[in-house]
């Protein structure tokens, strides 16, 4: 992962000064999709070595949190990068540069060829981590392909409008996995249920555990991408059998929706009927679900 982050910022930096020095937006608008591609690559490796840090007195949970406050600060910075590229591809459009086609080309096919050797390395990882920093990886072979159209079309017809069409092109499919990370990064800092979790769904599914007269207060949020918490009151019609319980709903949670860090209270069920009449509904969370 390290190797492949490195490769990519390498030839980011190379591919931008070429495209700077041949006067091609296109291949500056790639490099910059290339510098979110290391950016994910090196979120990606963070991460595993974060996973690995055992928690600590100061941080109970790990600091798996990390990836989310990186995700954010990369995709701000994407979007200011898409912002700039889009303003400058306007101006050319309506100034046009002359731009040196075939060093574009050359570096662009570089590029690409980089691209694939680090799809060959990033290819088979199952995890979910390198797995999305393969789609980038990917994403970033139409970016190469893209700036080598572009070079050929100038080298043999000298029409430089091409130029910055693609980097508006580019520009568009940076902003889609900008604002795909943007929106993952704030809702994981802001504690909101994992998007293929569905609240309603688990607590139904707990309600239906023998011994289990009802489900209130359930919440679910990830402390890092890959680890999700649940907490939860379950209303038992026996005290006595809560261990049996307690172990079924967790073979439950960690079979069919891989919820593993599960933190249930009981309650009796006499106890919580006095609380709900007393409260009544107050939220979606505290709405009880009960068994059938």
């Amino acid at each position: 992962m390290w190797l492949a982050a490195g490769l990519t910022l390498a030839y980011a930096i190379v591919e931008a000064g070429v495209g700077w020095w041949a006067g091609s937006l296109a291949l500056v608008a790639d490099a910059g999709h290339m510098v979110n591609d290391a950016a994910a690559l090196t979120l990606a490796a963070v991460a595993a070595w974060l996973a690995r840090r055992s928690a600590s007195a100061r941080h109970s949970y790990g600091f798996g949190r990390a990836e989310f406050l990186a995700a954010l600060i990369n995709s701000l910075g994407l979007l200011i990068l898409v912002a700039w590229i889009t303003v400058s591809a306007v101006q050319r459009l309506h100034n046009p540069q002359p731009v040196i086609g075939e060093a574009v080309s050359l570096a662009a096919a570089a590029g690409l060829a980089i691209n694939i050797l680090i799809a060959g390395l990033l290819r088979g990882q199952r995890d979910l981590n390198t797995r999305a920093a393969l789609l980038h990886v990917l994403g970033d072979l139409l970016g190469s392909i893209a700036a080598l159209l572009s070079g050929i079309v100038i080298a043999f017809t000298g029409w430089t409008p091409i130029d910055p069409l693609l980097s508006l092109g580019m520009s568009a499919l940076i902003v889609v996995s900008s604002l795909r990370l943007l929106r993952q990064a704030l809702h994981g800092l802001m504690e909101g249920t994992p998007f293929n979790i569905s609240p309603e769904e688990v607590g139904k599914a707990l309600a239906t555990v023998p011994g289990v007269a009802s489900v209130h207060d359930l919440h679910i949020w990830n402390v890092a991408p890959e680890q999700v918490m649940l907490t939860a009151h379950v209303v038992v019609r026996d005290l006595r059998q809560w261990e049996t319980v307690l172990n079924t709903c967790h073979t439950l949670l960690a079979q069919r929706f891989a919820i593993k860090h599960v933190t249930l209270q009981p309650e009796p069920e006499t106890r919580a009927v006095r609380w709900l009449d007393a409260r009544g509904r107050e939220s979606i969370h505290n709405h009880p679900l009960k068994s059938a």
